[in-house]
């Protein structure tokens, strides 16, 4: 059986622990998890107490995200690390180029050289903030071809990972999940993880949230339910790994990769750190299916606002202004009367990064393929392009379902600044500006 069979195997028998936010339990081994206290004098079954805190020790208690991890060897022991190569990696504060007032648009990622891993496969096309800082956020995109044989960790940020072509199965330090594509993945700041394949080739999108962690917006008037329901978000029951000079499976070296304020540090561990048996908390990784948004809109005129579509947000310290929403366009009906129904004409204070999953966007007829990415920048002027209008305009009005796609967006408070890379691609569009000619004068006085 070879490395894509084994993760589908073990993809196939995933168990799973529903609920955003929710302080989530597990145990591989009957007992492991201590009763009526976190740190007990000695740990059940020989393991080691650890706490993994994801905020402050004295955030308010229902922003205040920590697990308690209970590991065959404790995180502390391990031995120095190294610097190594970035890659095409690059993280906030961006200086290498300025922001840009333009819209743009990128193809799909180009395929990766042979035995290209997801942490080599990941490519950054721009940001915003200072991660030093804990502020903004960074678009990343990945093109993989082989799993991993390391461990990795994001001290910067948490991951939230869009899958678009293939399957990935991410062995957590809690757990596996298995993502993907119209399914997403979060990945808590500080958790360790590797990432297999679940098919030949892997491509995808990644928000990397260096600010306030992602939680489900408020409903407002909207009322109790509706949107992305907590219950339908799945994190993963505990699993283990005992591998080593000393362990139960005998193994070389696992190579652990932490990036650490914009950097790549590497070190060398003569064990598994995925060696978690049991642990309690709230601060863990999620997936969920994005099919599964309950998506609500108008039922009598004009077209909603696209928050209305808001899946996860990560506040800032302004009501309403978020330092990254993660938007999804799901399957939908569309019955507005007297409405031009695709997405308005529009300037922005938000900056807006949009990605394709499938199918097709119904703002842009030609040009936004799965796999591609548009950056509207704050206040760039932007909407449906000339055919889309055209088409729009004199359509009978009809009830009309749209199940042809899913396409998303990362919103942001702040200009996304590109990175050098990704200003100077080859995959850059750079016609993109054309998809507006042909709006005619209409005037009619």
């Amino acid at each position: 059986m070879n490395d894509i069979d084994q993760a589908r195997k073990r993809a196939n028998q995933l168990n799973h622990s529903p609920g955003f936010g929710n302080q989530h339990c597990s145990e591989a081994i009957p007992g492991a998890l201590p009763l009526g206290r976190n740190s007990p004098q000695c740990a059940p079954l020989g393991l080691y107490a650890e706490q993994l805190s994801g905020s402050a020790f004295t955030e308010p208690r229902t922003h205040n995200r920590r697990t308690w991890l209970y590991r065959i060897r404790p995180s502390a022991a391990h031995p120095p690390l190294r610097r190594t190569g970035n890659g095409a990696l690059r993280t906030a504060p961006f200086t290498e180029t300025v922001p840009d007032p333009n819209r743009l648009r990128w193809n799909p990622l180009p395929k990766p050289a042979p035995g290209t891993d997801w942490l080599d496969g990941l490519w950054t096309l721009g940001g915003n903030g200072d991660a030093a800082q804990r502020v903004g956020m960074a678009v990343h995109l990945y093109h993989a071809n082989a799993a991993m044989d390391r461990v990795f960790s994001d001290s910067d940020g948490e991951l939230l990972i869009v899958p678009e072509h293939g399957g990935l199965l991410l062995v957590t330090e809690l757990g596996a999940l298995a993502a993907r594509p119209g399914e997403i993945a979060l990945i808590p700041r500080g958790v360790r993880f590797r990432v297999e394949l679940l098919d030949e080739r892997a491509r995808g999108y990644v928000c990397e949230n260096y600010g306030a962690p992602f939680t489900l917006p408020d409903l407002g008037p909207i009322g109790a339910n509706g949107l992305a329901n907590a219950r339908d978000f799945l994190a993963p029951t505990a699993a283990y790994e005992d591998t080593g000079a000393t362990g139960a499976t005998p193994s070389d070296p696992v190579e652990v990769v932490t990036k650490y304020c914009g950097n790549l540090w590497s070190a060398p561990y003569d064990h598994s750190p995925l060696d978690v048996v049991a642990w309690h908390g709230n601060h863990v990784p999620y997936v969920y299916d994005l099919r599964r948004f309950n998506v609500m809109g108008t039922i009598s005129y004009d077209h909603p606002d696209p928050s209305i579509f808001t899946v996860l947000t990560s506040p800032s310290d302004t009501p309403g202004l978020a330092g990254v929403d993660f938007v999804v366009f799901a399957p939908r009906w569309l019955v507005g009367e007297d409405t031009f129904r695709p997405p308005y004409f529009h300037r922005n204070v938000m900056s807006e990064y949009m990605g394709l999953v499938e199918g097709a966007y119904d703002a842009k007829a030609e040009g936004f393929v799965p796999g591609g990415s548009s950056l509207h920048n704050m206040m760039s002027a932007h909407g449906p392009d000339r055919e889309t209008f055209d088409r729009a305009s004199s359509a009978d009005l009809r009830p009309q379902k749209i199940d042809d796609g899913i396409a998303f967006m990362f919103e942001t408070r702040w200009p996304l600044t590109t990175t050098a890379q990704a200003a100077d691609a080859p995959h850059l569009q750079r016609g993109y500006d054309d998809v507006w000619q042909g709006l005619e004068r209409r005037f009619m006085p």
